[in-house]
């Protein structure tokens, strides 16, 4: 039985650890959402010109999406090496290559300067940050899930999903004081759209020292003292568990085309240009549904620690249905007080199905190949999801002119999602150390029937 001091040891280290992983997290989405933001404001006028505005922003989305195709590269190798030498490595190597790639957009010439060089630079740069993206999510939520105690493993992997609306709020907060006074009007587009990208210097060595402070994963220093590490992590997973890959892959990218559509660039694009809102209004109001979705994705961790993963999910995907048409009809009314209304509701569902991701993301892979699991099946949700959302919706918008197309595309990316939710089984309170290996290696889902008894006392 634990001692006292041993006890209070294990909570400051799951602090700390929350911490670490929240400051990560929150950096690493800053500069992603940074990007999308840009693209659906300025990308279009200074990389794209030559296209006309109608296909320039259609590029500018699509560069968004490019650095999507990357992620599963960034998850394969994050995911092979997270699993070889440890989840904390991977942590930091992946903050310094998205700083490193963010701040570099923000010193590049634009295509008045330096021509069609000008927009190849800023793809390579932004497939950097999908390598990175694709790298960093896996380790960040494995940290804060292995260090925690198994009744809070849905509030502590609630924590590195917190840094995503954490990260679109300080991207939309800082883009907002940037429009709105330190460099209004056609500042933005010549100079101040920047600025931004060049902050992520400062936020990246921040970030460094937190994340070199945290203790690698027990679970790992677990599997490195019994040298039971996998040779080829990533082989193995999709030889014995490629279902649960496409299941989980599917589970997240309901949410990721919800997120990445209505938050990561295209609403502000459509509530600006289409609906006629001021620009500076419109990112205060993405501000607003950013400090939203972290609110509900907090409230989800605890959720999923009280009534289950599977259930928090369902009641967030049901929110985020019940809104893909109003969320259109509110914003299309041209208030501004709708616009709030709208947003706010609309991050309801966001919120409470991604808080649980992390937990159960976990819960469903084996401990020898969980860092390639969740890092693959997050990078290749993306991909199903947001990678091309706000492309897709932008095009929907220009072809039939009406945004009730965007909102069925919506609506069928949760229904997808929620048929993978209900395939998927609730594992809480499964030992997630390398010693209970073949309890994890079945049973994660409703067609597999090999649960083992303790797995089965546990989910009664």
């Amino acid at each position: 039985m634990p001692s006292a001091s041993t006890d209070a040891a294990a909570k400051k280290t799951q602090r700390r650890v929350a911490f670490a992983t929240i400051v990560g997290t929150t950096i690493e989405w800053y500069d992603f959402f940074i990007y999308a933001t840009a693209a659906g404001l300025v990308f279009a006028q200074v990389f794209f010109a030559p296209a006309g505005e109608s296909i320039g922003l259609l590029l500018a989305f699509a560069s968004v999406g490019i650095s999507f195709l990357f992620r599963p590269l960034g998850a394969f190798l994050a995911g092979h090496f997270g699993d070889r030498i440890g989840r904390r490595p991977m942590l930091v190597l992946t903050l310094i290559l998205m700083g490193a790639a963010t701040t570099l957009i923000g010193i590049l010439p634009t295509y008045e300067t330096a021509g069609i060089l000008a927009p190849v630079m800023l793809l390579l740069l932004r497939i950097l940050q999908g390598i990175s993206a694709g790298g960093e999510w896996g380790g960040a939520v494995l940290m804060a899930v292995e260090h925690a105690p198994r009744n809070g493993r849905g509030r502590a992997g609630a924590f590195p999903q917190l840094g995503v609306p954490l990260g679109m709020l300080l991207a939309s907060g800082v883009t907002a004081v940037m429009t709105g006074w330190v460099s209004p009007g056609t500042a933005f587009i010549e100079w101040g759209w920047r600025v931004p990208f060049l902050l992520s210097i400062v936020l990246i060595a921040v970030g460094y020292m937190v994340r070199r402070a945290v203790d690698e994963s027990p679970v790992f220093q677990e599997i490195a003292t019994k040298k039971q590490q996998t040779k080829v992590p990533a082989a193995e997973l999709f030889r014995k568990h490629w279902l649960l890959v496409l299941l989980a892959a599917l589970v997240f990218a309901g949410n990721n085309a919800a997120g990445y559509m209505a938050t990561g660039g295209f609403i502000p694009s459509y509530a600006t240009s289409q609906v006629g809102l001021d620009r500076t209004d419109v990112l205060l109001a993405i501000t607003f549904a950013a400090a939203m979705w972290f609110l509900f994705t907090l409230l989800s961790g605890y959720l999923a620690d009280k009534i289950g993963r599977k259930r928090t999910y369902l009641i967030g995907f049901g929110s985020q249905a019940l809104m893909v048409f109003p969320l259109f009809w509110l914003i299309d009314t041209g208030s501004l007080p709708m616009l709030y209304l709208a947003l706010g509701l609309f991050t309801i569902g966001l919120g409470l199905s991604y808080g649980p991701q992390a937990a159960w993301y976990s819960e469903i892979f084996p401990a020898s190949v969980r860092f390639s699991g969740v890092s693959i099946s997050y990078a290749i949700g993306a991909i199903l999801g947001g990678a091309f959302a706000p492309t897709i919706a932008q095009a929907l918008i220009q072809s039939t002119g009406s945004s009730a197309a965007v909102s069925l595309y919506l609506l069928g990316m949760t229904i997808l999602s929620v048929i993978a939710v209900l395939i998927l089984r609730d594992r809480p309170g499964i030992d997630l150390s390398i010693n209970n290996q073949a309890e994890q290696e079945v049973g994660a889902t409703i067609f597999d029937q090999r649960r083992e008894r303790a797995y089965d006392k546990a989910t009664i």
